[in-house]
């Protein structure tokens, strides 16, 4: 790798062996992956994915803060972080409080050593970082080092900055060194479509199911999706941003889509058109049977597949200002007609505090809460972690939460149904 002469002089010390260690450590990570130079991170703010305080890697983690705080170094730019993995509020038993409280025990000193570190807020922990309510909105052309999933595909798809899909702590040394490694989505022949997706189904799909066949199918590539701009509006829209947030979610963790274009929709489609696709691209139709094809797909890992819901989460990622309110909406009319006056199974909507904060000014907070629906900023995920939280039986409109965890998959309209009416 080239370096140039500042960062030839830190890697020699002269920032310190602490700095030098963190440089080297870009420098690998770069190599690997065949960068030939490093490039200056020129957000506003960065975002770790690495949020939580668990026992098992407390050492590790633990002792690398102290060594940065030990050597005074502090961000070169101010990072919100993922959701805390606990909350109060949320639905859990004697013993799983208690396993939570041994599994996220360095929590409190976690944070801690975050602020110190660069942790910009104490409310900044969210995974929809971007959001204006929480401030941390890339430009387009921005070079980011984050990592975490569902934030680096939304910046680099609806935004149009450039991240590439980088590992929890890498992202921090980035954020911290102030460079990161010059491949793969931050170069322009990184940012080509591999694939056409022909989409060809006479309404609007469920986002998740579509980010969760697209991401299945191309796996790390960057996908072109046809036949979605006669349904969508552009990016300052809130139904298209929803959209977008959970289809990119959906692909990241099905796969690992980092970026996707869509034809007249996010901003280099718009710009660019068809030349971002590379000759040699491969095609996969979308329609209805290829989508229920793929929900028919997942498994159902539940001890009792016949179980009663116990609990159910929406919001992985944490849902926009929007999206609660419609949902607020949504349940109030499906209860009107089931003859319920709350949801029938305990339910967590899951969002950024600075959405929270907005949403409890408005007269539908006290709709929500009427309808005994929780609204937390926990990361559902963690929650998940937990060993015997993970046996009960979860429902979501996740497909990342459905992924990674043992919950299981429906759809909007089947999580209406299930969490207004009795079995």
């Amino acid at each position: 790798m080239t370096l140039n002469e500042e960062q030839k002089a830190i890697l020699d010390g002269s920032k310190g062996p602490v700095m030098a260690k963190i440089l080297k450590t870009l420098v690998m990570y770069g190599d690997v992956f065949g960068a030939e130079k490093l490039v200056k991170v020129t957000s506003t703010y960065g975002h770790i994915v690495t949020s939580f305080g668990v026992s098992v890697i407390k050492d590790a983690i633990g002792g690398l803060m102290d060594e940065l705080i030990d050597a005074n170094l502090v961000s070169m730019q101010k990072f919100t972080a993922d959701p805390r993995p606990c909350d109060k509020n949320v639905p859990k038993t004697f013993l799983e409080n208690i396993v939570f409280k041994v599994m996220y025990g360095p929590q409190k000193h976690y944070e801690e050593q975050l602020k110190k570190v660069g942790l910009r807020l104490d409310s900044d922990f969210t995974c929809t970082s971007y959001l204006e309510e929480v401030g941390n909105t890339p430009k387009k052309g921005d070079i980011l080092s984050w990592a975490e999933s569902s934030a680096v595909n939304y910046a680099n798809s609806v935004l149009g900055a450039r991240c590439n899909r980088n590992s929890g702590i890498i992202e921090m040394f980035g954020s911290i060194v102030g460079y990161v490694p010059y491949f793969g989505l931050l170069t322009d022949e990184g940012r080509k479509a591999k694939w056409v997706i022909d989409v060809q189904i006479s309404s609007l799909p469920e986002a998740q199911l579509l980010g969760s066949a697209v991401g299945m199918k191309v796996i790390e590539d960057v996908p072109y999706i046809k036949g979605l701009s006669k349904y969508l509006k552009d990016t300052s829209d809130s139904s298209t941003i929803i959209f977008l947030k959970n289809f990119g979610a959906a692909s990241a963790s099905n796969g690992s889509v980092g970026l996707y274009h869509i034809e007249g929709v996010t901003p280099e489609a718009i710009d660019e058109g068809e030349s971002l696709i590379l000759p040699d691209a491969k095609t996969y139709v979308i329609d209805d049977a290829e989508l229920e094809r793929i929900k028919n797909s997942y498994p159902v890992i539940w001890k009792d597949k016949n179980a009663t819901p116990k609990l159910c989460f929406m919001g992985c990622p944490h849902m926009t200002y929007d999206e609660v309110s419609i949902w607020t909406d949504k349940l109030k009319a499906a209860l009107k007609k089931s003859g319920e006056a709350k949801v029938t199974i305990p339910t967590v909507f899951t969002a950024s505090p600075g959405v929270i904060t907005k949403f409890r000014q408005t007269e539908k907070s006290r709709v929500l809460d009427e309808m005994g629906v929780i609204l937390s900023p926990i990361c559902p995920l963690m929650y998940m972690n937990n060993p015997l939280a993970a046996k009960k039986p979860v429902i979501t409109n996740s497909n990342k939460l459905r992924t990674y965890t043992s919950s299981r998959y429906y759809t909007d309209d089947e999580i209406v149904e299930k969490i207004t009416r009795r079995a």
